[in-house]
Order: structure tokens, then sequence, then C-alpha cells
């Protein structure tokens, strides 16, 4: 006898149907997620002029890659901010930013660009020294022991000081004075009897207001966002004794995993960020910053040509020292000549660039 067959019913066939096209569906999904790389990115502090480097870096990422590359920028949730060199060496995350005199052990080789070089650089040019200097055989080596790849400058112009006490009548007035600033500058005011007082960058206003430090050293961008001016009572307007080194990072096995499409969109976005972040400092920052000292009636302290003389004499033995102090680390002598030699040329390049423009008018 035959057997007879009989059709599942409709019902279960169209349920079959929707279990079957869910299933595709759940693949697709799937495999989009696992084809979509996230980087977290560790920062710290607010959104400022000093991180927009990284936030156009981020957005120019993301285009490029029509979203299958994102990076996840944290302000203090992934890591603090003098561990976020140890966060990328064990792979906590992917990128960060981080400044070299928060930890100059860690990082020694990248301080020689914190020296007092030169007081007439743009944030271009200086743009332009630092990757140079970073891609240094001797750099790459330092850095590489914590299993990190400089990706990007942060280029910052000269620092200057805000302070709360009565305003200086001489370089005599630095002795005794607490100041929070990075090693080249606070190489040369410790010779005058300043004395370096590390504190947190977010606790930088608190610590003015409670008197724990008598002044803070910044580029216009930091004044701004600690509001230093509004306690001060003085501000410097030519210390021109250099500024901090705080470059963008990335885990290097994390580089070495990207896609070729994705590093090219990341690396191919440095120079573009780079100059969006320049021409946002140059236009807004720094004249936002002279805004506010102006407005809030603060003394200006601008030095005198015998004390300029006086403080690059006391320059010169800070570069000296931090050659002496390094040189069983590593070749310093090669490092500070090779990092010497581009400030030198661009301070050539910028008086040549001035004198076409006196003999034009």
């Amino acid at each position: 006898m035959q057997q007879q067959t009989t059709k599942p019913p409709e019902k279960f066939m169209k349920l079959s149907r929707i279990l079957i096209a869910s299933a595709i569906g759940v693949s697709f999904l799937a495999f989009e997620v696992q084809a979509a790389t996230e980087w977290n990115v560790s920062l710290w502090g607010k959104r400022r002029a000093f991180t927009e480097n990284v936030e156009k870096l981020a957005e120019l990422v993301e285009q490029k890659t029509k979203g299958d590359f994102k990076l996840n920028i944290s302000y203090g949730g992934l890591s603090k901010s003098k561990e976020n060199l140890d966060g990328i060496s064990i792979g906590a995350f992917e990128m960060a930013q981080f400044c070299s005199f928060y930890h100059k052990d860690k990082n020694p080789t990248i301080t020689v660009t914190e020296l007092p070089f030169s007081k007439n650089v743009s944030l271009a040019r200086i743009a332009e020294i630092y990757q140079k200097v970073h891609e240094h055989p001797v750099v790459a080596k330092d850095l590489a022991r914590w299993n990190a790849t400089l990706l990007m400058p942060t280029p910052l112009p000269q620092y200057n000081i805000v302070s709360k006490t009565d305003a200086l009548s001489s370089l005599d007035d630095f002795n005794g004075l607490r100041v929070r600033g990075p090693g080249g500058i606070m190489g040369v005011l410790s010779k005058l009897g300043a004395v370096k007082t590390g504190v947190p960058f977010s606790e930088v206003r608190q610590s003015m207001d409670s008197g724990v430090i008598d002044a803070a050293s910044f580029a216009p961008h930091a004044h701004l966002a600690t509001k230093t001016y509004k306690v001060g009572k003085w501000a410097t307007t030519n210390l021109n004794l250099g500024s901090a080194n705080c470059p963008v990072v990335v885990n290097t096995d994390a580089l070495n995993a990207l896609s070729d499409t994705n590093r090219e969109a990341l690396l191919g976005s440095v120079n573009e960020a780079i100059a969006f972040y320049v021409d946002n400092y140059d236009n807004n920052t720094t004249g936002a910053y002279e805004k506010a000292v102006t407005e809030e009636g603060l003394n200006k302290v601008t030095f005198s040509s015998e004390q300029t003389t006086k403080l690059n004499e006391l320059a010169e033995s800070v570069r000296n020292d931090w050659v002496t102090n390094n040189a069983d680390k590593f070749d310093s002598q090669a490092l500070f000549d090779f990092t010497a030699a581009l400030f030198a040329e661009e301070s050539k390049l910028a008086m040549k660039a001035r004198d076409g423009n006196t003999k034009t008018k």
C-alpha cells in the first residue's frame, strides 16, 4: 500500500519562512557588527582647543570609511591622564593623548621638544618639527617599549604664566614662586628659585584658589579651560621658554591589525586634522585668551631685553643639563642636535619671511 504524504499546514510554512528570513537577517547583522572597527580613545578634561585634532581625526576617519571605523572619544572615562601611556601599553584602549612632562621617565626622548629652543615659530611649523622628531629612530625605539606608535602631534604655542601673587618687578621675584608647568620652562625658572609644584590639570584652578600653587604656566587654551585669569593678578606676555609636547599615540598592535582601508583612512587624515587644529587655535583660541586677560584687568608683565638675555642664558644651561642627564639612556646628543637644527632652520625661515615682508612694504 502506497504511503500517503501530507503537506505541512500553511501556517507552519509561513512560520518557517519567517524563521529562515530572521536567521538570515541575524547572520547579516552579525557580519556587519563583526566587520565594523571601533577604537576607544582616552583623553581628559573636557573638549577644548587642545583636543580638536583628535575630534577632527575621528570625524574624518568615520567619513572616509562610511562608518566602518569609529573612534570613540572618552574624556577621563578610560584612564587618568598620567596613566594613558600605561593603558596603551597593555591595550586597555587603542588611542590616547598624553603630555610628556607628566612622566618624563616613561618617555625621556620626546621631552627634547619641551626644551627652550625658539620664540618665533608658528603652530603649523611646530607640528612639522614634532612630526620629524617623532619619526626619529631613537624616539621610535623609546615609545616601542610601551607598544606605542606616535600618531599625531598636538602643537602648542609658547607657554606664559598667570599668577595670583603681586606682579613681578624683577627676575628675583621668581624665587619661592610655586608654579605648575612643564619641564623646559620649569628647568629655567627653577634656576631662579621657582618651585615646581605638580597638580592635575583638572585641579589647577582649585589649587590656585586654595594657595597650593601661586601660578600656572600654560598655553592659551589651558588658561581658558582652567580660568586661571579669573583669580590671577598678572600674566606674562613674552616668557618664550618653550611649551609642552602632548602627542596622540596608538597601540602598535591595534594599528597593525587594521585593514588596509582603515589604516589608510587613519594615517591619511592626520595632516588634515592638524591643519584644522592649527586654524582653530590661531583664529580663535589665542585671541580669546588675550581678550580674557585684558577684560579681567590682569597686569601684563613683559620682560625687558636684559631680562630676556638672562633667561636665554639659563635656557642654554637647561639644554646642556638635558643632554647630560639622558646620555646614559640613549644618544641624547644626537637627538638634541637633530631637534635643535630643526628649530634653528625654522627660525631662519621666519626671519627671512619677515625681511621679505619688510622689503615689500
